[in-house]
C-alpha cells in the first residue's frame, strides 16, 4: 500500500482558498520556503521577507523540482516554470492556513515550549524523549517565529503521535497567534530572563509576553513552569486565568512537582536523579551543563503529562545532543596537542552567557591548559545593555576564566570591568580577533565562543575550524 502524501492538491485548495494555474502530478511530501533546499514534489511557499521576496525565486524552485508554488500573483515567467496555487492575499497567510488545517487533522499530542533561555535545546530533548514512545515531529533548527511555526505545522504528518513546537518572540503579542495555531496539550516555560529586554520596559513585561503561550493550551491541558523562577507564582496565576488546572513546577525547589534530587556534572554529560510527580527516575543526559539538566526535568514532566513512556524517555535522553551553536564540543588539532572548543555562537543573553561560562568550567575538566572566553555583544538589550555586559564580570570570575577575548561596542563595558591580567584582546568585530586568538592558542586550552547571532561569532568559529581541523577521534 502506497504511503499517503503529506498534502493533496485538493487539500491545499481547501485549506488556503486559492486557485490553481497549471497542472501538477507531484506527490507533495514536503513544504519549503527556501528555493535552495527544494526536494522533488515540495510545495514552495513564496514568502516575502525583510530582505528577499520569495516570488523572485519561484521559477528556480519549480525548476528544482517543486510540485507547486504558492504565490499571491502569477507572472508569465512563473506560469511557464510550473504549477501555481494563487492565494488571495499573502502566501504567508496561505502557509498559516495550511498549518491550522494540518494541526486539526492530527490526533496526536502537541507540546509547545517557550522561554528566554533554553527553548531550542529543550525542544531537541523533547524530540529525543518522545521519539522513544512513538512517531514524533519537531521544529527544525530554531523555526519558532511567524513563519517557522506555521511551516512546522504544515509539515506535520497526520500519523504523528507527538508534535514538538518551539515558540519565540521579540515583542509582546507575537506568541498569542502562534500558540493559537499549535493548540498544545502541554506548554513549557523554561525561564524568564533579560532576552530582548530592549523591546520591553522590564522583566515583568517579558514574563507577561511569555505567558501568552498559556492562552493556547487545549481544555484539559497542562502548563510546565520553572519552579525556581521568581516568576513562577505570576505564571501560575496566568495559567489559571487561561483555565489551565494542571500546573506543574520543575527545578530544585522543595515544592517542585518534578524535583532534582541529585546531579553529577561531567564534561560531556550529566547524571541526574529526580522525583517526577512521585516517581523516582535516575538517568544520564547526553548534553552537559546544569541548565540543561534542569530543563530536562520539564521534558520528563511533559512525557508524564502526555501519557508517553517515562522509562523509555529517560533512557533515550542519553542520546540527546546539543543543537548547532549551542554547546557542541570538539577538539581542534594545534601544534603539539589540541584545544577544546565549545561552540555557543548561536545566540546570547546574560543568563545564557553565565551558563556557557559555567559549562566551560565543567567541560575543561582535568585539562591542564587555560580557560578562554571569546565573547561578542549581546544584542536587543536597549538601555540596559551597558550594565548587563559589565555585569558578566562576576560570572567570568566564578568560572575562573584566564583570558577574555571581547568583540563589539557593548563588550567594551565588560572588557573595562575585568582585571588587566585577564584581558587578551578586544576588537570592534569578531573576525578581527581571529589572528591573535589563533596565534595565542596553546595545547590543553579550553575556549567557549558565544554572542548574539548578529555579533557574528559563528564565522569566527568557522575560521578556527578552517585553521585547526577537528582532531580525529580514536576508535
Amino acid at each position: 500500500m502506497a504511503e499517503r502524501a503529506l498534502w493533496t492538491l485538493q487539500e491545499l485548495v481547501a485549506a488556503t482558498g486559492g486557485h490553481v494555474e497549471g497542472n501538477t502530478s507531484a506527490s507533495m511530501n514536503g513544504v519549503s520556503i527556501d528555493s535552495r533546499s527544494i526536494a522533488p514534489g515540495d510545495i514552495f511557499v513564496a514568502i516575502k521577507g525583510d530582505t528577499h521576496d520569495g516570488h523572485d525565486f519561484v521559477p528556480k524552485a519549480l525548476s528544482a523540482g517543486a510540485g507547486i508554488a504558492i504565490v499571491s500573483n502569477a507572472t508569465d515567467e512563473m506560469k511557464a516554470a510550473g504549477a501555481l496555487l494563487v492565494v488571495k492575499d499573502d502566501p504567508l497567510r496561505g502557509l498559516e492556513a495550511m498549518g491550522r488545517a494540518a494541526r486539526n487533522w492530527n490526533k496526536g499530542k502537541s507540546i509547545a515550549v517557550t522561554g528566554s533561555v533554553g527553548k531550542t535545546s529543550t525542544k531537541e530533548m523533547l524530540r529525543v524523549a518522545f521519539a522513544a514512545s512513538g512517531a514524533t515531529h519537531a521544529s527544525a533548527s530554531s523555526f519558532n517565529n511567524h513563519w517557522g511555526v506555521p511551516l512546522t505545522l504544515a509539515r506535520l504528518p497526520r500519523d504523528t503521535a507527538y508534535g514538538i513546537f518551539e515558540i519565540g518572540m521579540n515583542h509582546a503579542g507575537e506568541i498569542t497567534p502562534l500558540v493559537g495555531m499549535v493548540q498544545p496539550h502541554v506548554a513549557i516555560i523554561t525561564t524568564i530572563a533579560a532576552s530582548h529586554l530592549g523591546h520591553f520596559k522590564s522583566l515583568d513585561d517579558i514574563a507577561e509576553a511569555k505567558s501568552e503561550i498559556l492562552s493556547g493550551v487545549v481544555p484539559g491541558g497542562a502548563a510546565v513552569i520553572n519552579r525556581d523562577s521568581p516568576y513562577f507564582d505570576f505564571l501560575k496565576d496566568r495559567a489559571k486565568i487561561n483555565g489551565i488546572v494542571h500546573v506543574i513546577g520543575f527545578g530544585r525547589h522543595e515544592k517542585a512537582d518534578v524535583r532534582l534530587t541529585q546531579l553529577a556534572l561531567h564534561p560531556t554529560c550529566s547524571c541526574i536523579s529526580a522525583d517526577v510527580m512521585g516517581e523516582p527516575v535516575t538517568f544520564k543526559l547526553g548534553v552537559p551543563g546544569e541548565h540543561m539538566a534542569l530543563n530536562s526535568l520539564s521534558v520528563l514532566a511533559s512525557i508524564k503529562l502526555a501519557g508517553a513512556d517515562l522509562a523509555r524517555a529517560a533512557l533515550a535522553l542519553s542520546q540527546a545532543q546539543p543543537a548547532k551553536g549551542r554547546g557542541g564540543q570538539e577538539l581542534l588539532q594545534i601544534e603539539r596537542g589540541d584545544v577544546l572548543l565549545l561552540d555557543e555562537s548561536y545566540n546570547a543573553n546574560p543568563e545564557s552567557m553565565a551558563a556557557a561560562l559555567n559549562l566551560l568550567a565543567v567541560a575543561s575538566g582535568a585539562r591542564k591548559g587555560r580557560r578562554i572566553a571569546v565573547l561578542g555583544d549581546m544584542l536587543e538589550l536597549g538601555a540596559f545593555s551597558a550594565d548587563l555586559h559589565k555585569g558578566l564580570a562576576p560570572a567570568l570570575e566564578a568560572a575562573r576564566i584566564d583570558k577574555l577575548y571581547a568583540a563589539g561596542p557593548m563588550m567594551q563595558h565588560l572588557w573595562d570591568a575585568v582585571p588587566e591580567k585577564r584581558r587578551a584582546a578586544y576588537a570592534s568585530t569578531s573576525m578581527e580577533l581571529v589572528d591573535k586568538l589563533s596565534a595565542d592558542l596553546q595545547a590543553g586550552d579550553s575556549l567557549v565562543v558565544k554572542g548574539s547571532l548578529g555579533s557574528k561569532m559563528g564565522p569566527l568559529v568557522a575560521a578556527l575550524r578552517q585553521r585547526f581541523p577537528e582532531k580525529m577521534k580514536e576508535t
